[in-house]
């Protein structure tokens, strides 16, 4: 058996904070020993690790080309190919007759991102073509650290230019000129704070808006009519839009409606009985947000917002899509996605659908003019569907389903949904998919949680995730308090004061899978990743003999002293999810269930944490000081391994056959754990 790292312990109420000394050759010989020591640790499954990545390759159809888009004289899509890791962008005359049929004679590639990456780490940010489709204004990080930099091709002449400007967010916006285009930059703690403006050919930029308060980010985009630009400015609780004519963009942005503390807004713009208007998703008369529209002939104020659909204690509007034909609305309602179309003249209807737990979203509204949307539905036994939704007469047709490569069979493996109660009564929903006769019998469980910032982590289907359920697992997903499967109250009822609920929901999904004979505690296993993380390391600290194995993915997991520490990014804004330690009662609540302040000396569970060198969002020293006071604490034998990309962000190595191979690297862990391999 190979030795475990032992990191040096400094004084100090922190004794491994030497780890955030980021470039330091101790540090980065400290990360490399512990990669090594993983490798070691599980070289006796690199033939179960090969296996494992070929079978899931072997699902997925590596020649594809996604559904087109139509607009305007092209249809745009792209093309992955055998061997390359990222998608190919192209695009195609449009057919005279409307139709989807791609022209291979005829397409043209805009951006091929495999030459791009030369093999390194490639993250494309913007893809965003001119309205007048002459030119393509793309976005790329090469380091993994969500800083981009920024370039504009000429179509026609294939010509490109970097632009010069550093420290960039990654996102474009085309004016109607097409020649202007809107970017942030960030600021020291990785906040989209500037907005500038770029006319082609000038060696500069136009600074536009400057936003000081630390709690809010910028972004500018195109509404739904092509004839707007929105800059929003949204905090965790306080939204902000100004808006631009997009046909004058060297105009001055106006205020719809200033800041309120409390106060959130979103705004769209399209057409309504007949007339341009602003369509305005506010929660002004209640958490769960109403629908409001007004004119859009001059700048209105709040008081001229007329009231389209009320607020509803029972029902959340999450989202509204807009074109010339229709309002779209996305809702939620008994933890479901519901979308309902409000087509001119109808009533509103509700879209059908098969299962009894799934993901819905419109996926693309198309064209403003379009008759139809696009949506993506798709359950845990169920793959992704591109689903045509006509907005007249509610007709519903799918245009493409996600291959599943090989024998497979939906109905083989049965979907459902339960209820756990939680402490205080309160009743935690959980999604769970398993082959049929697997149910019955307590079997290996995978248990994912995330429950923070509002996120609904609604089921989804995952070719990778076959291995474990051919191999005799349950899937679940705990949709615990802090995130938003059951509407803003089910959200706020899992942060700041009462962040202790999310824990106490995951436990209780975790005793209820146990106690209806799912699984038992040396079967299960775990996992979160970001503030997912810090779920995985707070029951872990609290409940660690419910659970046989771990994993936490960029974990955020030394929340009590990242969120003393506000020059790291996210810090200040992440204070209206968390709270400010720097209040001694916060400081108190946080330091109670903080993952790190809180691994004590008792029998842990097999445990895999990995980070990302270059993640700007949760630095890497979370994970790695974790593990190293699990090491000197912890009093069992069981395996505790740290990854480390030091490549990577916070997403993972980029490409799709690394991704794989991270997964496969995952799936033999728990394998081995578990005694399964």
């Amino acid at each position: 058996m190979s030795q475990a790292p032992i990191a040096r312990i400094e004084n100090g109420n922190d004794p491994y904070r030497w780890l955030e000394n980021r470039d330091a050759a101790e540090v980065l010989e400290h990360l490399k020993a512990e990669n090594t020591y993983l490798e070691a640790e599980l070289a006796d499954q690199s033939a179960l690790r090969e296996a494992l990545f070929q079978e899931i390759k072997g699902r997925i159809r590596e020649t594809d080309l996604s559904l087109p888009s139509p607009w305007g004289p092209y249809l745009y899509y792209t093309r992955t190919t055998a061997g390359d890791e990222y998608p190919r962008h192209y695009r195609c005359p449009r057919p005279a007759d409307d139709s989807l049929s791609v022209d291979e004679s005829r397409e043209e590639l805009l951006l091929d991102p495999n030459a791009l990456a030369g093999g390194g780490f490639l993250s494309l940010g913007a893809f965003n073509v001119s309205p007048d489709h002459t030119r393509l204004a793309y976005s790329l990080d090469t380091s993994g650290d969500e800083i981009y930099q920024l370039y504009v091709k000429e179509l026609a002449s294939g010509q490109i230019t970097a632009l010069p400007f550093a420290d960039c967010d990654g996102s474009l916006a085309w004016a109607n000129d097409n020649q202007t285009l809107f970017f942030g930059e960030l600021d020291d703690t990785h906040r989209p704070h500037k907005l500038y403006r770029h006319t082609l050919g000038n060696a500069g930029a136009e600074l536009v808006f400057d936003e000081p308060d630390g709690r809010f980010f910028l972004n500018c985009y195109r509404a739904s009519s092509e004839r707007q630009l929105v800059l929003l400015l949204n905090s965790k609780t306080t939204s902000e839009a100004w808006v631009l004519d997009a046909n004058t963009p060297n105009g001055d942005f106006t205020c719809l409606a200033p800041r309120e503390e409390g106060h959130e807004y979103y705004v769209d713009h399209g057409k309504f009985d007949g007339d341009w208007a602003w369509l305005i998703r506010s929660n002004q008369a209640g958490i769960n947000f109403a629908l409001y529209q007004a004119s859009s002939a001059s700048t209105p104020s709040r008081a001229d917002w007329q009231n389209l659909i009320p607020h509803s204690d029972a029902l959340m509007l999450e989202g509204v899509s807009l074109n010339a034909n229709a309002i779209v609305l996305s809702l939620r309602e008994g933890g479901l996605p519901i979308i309902e179309v409000h087509a001119q003249g109808q009533a509103p209807a509700r879209v059908q659908l098969p299962d009894a737990a799934y993901s819905l979203h419109v996926q693309d509204s198309l064209e403003f003019d379009s008759p139809v949307i696009r949506l993506r539905y798709e359950a845990l036994n169920r793959p992704a569907q591109v689903r045509q939704l006509n907005l007249s007469n509610g007709e519903q047709k799918i245009l493409k389903e996600t291959p599943v490569e090989g024998p497979f069979d939906a109905d083989a493996y049965v979907s459902q949904r339960l209820w756990a109660t939680a402490a205080d009564g309160s009743q935690v929903p959980i999604s769970l998919v398993a082959k049929r006769e697997v149910l019955g019998q307590p079997a290996p469980l995978y248990l994912y949680g995330y429950g923070a910032y509002g996120e609904s982590l609604d089921p989804w289907f995952s070719h990778a995730r076959l291995s474990l359920l051919d191999r005799g697992f349950v899937f679940a997903i705990a949709h615990v308090r802090g995130g938003g499967e059951l509407g803003e109250a089910w959200y706020r009822a899992g942060k700041l004061e009462h962040k202790a609920n999310t824990f106490g929901d995951f436990i209780a999904c975790t005793e209820h899978l146990i106690a209806t004979g799912y699984t038992n505690p040396q079967q299960l296993a775990i996992s979160g990743g970001s503030a997912g993380g810090l779920l995985i390391g707070a029951v872990l600290n609290q409940r660690p003999e419910l659970f046989a194995a771990a994993i936490a993915e960029v974990p955020f997991v030394d929340v009590l002293n990242t969120m003393q520490n506000p020059d790291l990014p996210l810090t200040i804004t992440e204070y209206d999810e968390w709270g400010d330690p720097h209040d001694p009662e916060v400081f108190a609540r946080i330091k109670a269930y903080a993952p790190y302040e809180n691994v004590s000396a008792q029998p842990y569970p097999a445990i895999l944490a990995v980070a990302g060198y270059n993640d700007s969002r949760v630095q890497y020293w979370e994970a790695a000081k974790w593990v190293a006071k699990l090491r000197a604490n912890k009093t069992d034998h069981n395996l505790l391994l740290l990854k480390t990309d030091l490549g990577a962000g916070h997403g993972g190595m980029s490409g799709r056959y690394q991704g794989l191979k991270d997964v496969a690297l995952e799936y033999g862990f728990l394998l081995k754990v578990l005694g399964l391999a």
